[in-house]
């Protein structure tokens, strides 16, 4: 038995796909969460096999934080992120977190499952369409697109966003729960690593790299 945890900020989407996920036979869907807290401590409890996780969840438990957490401190649970985003930017903060699948939420049901259980058998599952935009990537294709934004940690990016937001410091601090001085020390080594000056250079960046939204 596949035992799997859901963890989506949208109680509708989690009940949808765990009855997906329930016509297998072989799959068990054992708790649900609602963001990357839940989902740190459900896992901590349940040790499932599978964390289907989504990546965009509310500031301060964001899926690519939580990610990379519970991919350090409890290996023995595989991660398959179910996103809606196709872009390079949100595959390559995955897979660096740790991830091991990587499914679009408009995937057909077979394609869930296969992930599910290729994942669960020790291997790893890439979106067909994702699969092609790393291959691209890996094979030099593209060299002179800025992908400057790999630099930054995920915590560093989860920052960069709330700053592109409008979020002040200490507004920032009490949403990820860090000191502001923290966050102070974050937000000048995304300056340093992105060679900003101000934030409209952070906003523009956060634009056109199609940040915002991870």
């Amino acid at each position: 038995m596949i035992r799997v945890v859901l963890a989506d900020d949208h109680e509708v989407v989690r009940a949808g796909f765990k009855m997906i996920l329930e016509q297998d036979a072989e799959i068990k869907v054992v708790a649900e969460a609602a963001d990357g807290t839940q989902a740190y401590t459900i896992v901590s409890r349940e040790r499932p096999d599978i964390l289907l996780m989504d990546i965009s969840m509310p500031p301060g438990q964001s899926g690519l934080v939580a990610c990379e957490k519970i991919a350090r401190d409890f290996p023995g649970t595989r991660i398959v992120i179910l996103t809606m985003f196709a872009e390079p930017e949100y595959l390559f903060y995955t897979l660096r977190g740790g991830a091991a699948g990587y499914v679009l939420k408009n995937s057909t049901s077979e394609e869930l499952l296969s992930a599910v259980h290729a994942v669960a058998g020790g291997g790893s599952y890439i979106h067909p369409k994702m699969a092609a935009l790393l291959t691209k990537q890996l094979v030099g294709a593209g060299e002179e697109e800025d992908r400057s934004y790999q630099q930054l940690s995920n915590r560093e990016l989860e920052i960069l966003q709330l700053l592109a937001k409008g979020y002040t410091n200490k507004e920032i601090s009490e949403q990820v729960y860090l000191s502001v001085k923290t966050v102070e020390a974050h937000r000048s080594k995304i300056y340093k690593k992105l060679g900003f000056k101000t934030r409209a250079d952070l906003v523009s960046y956060a634009l056109e790299h199609k940040l915002l939204d991870v």
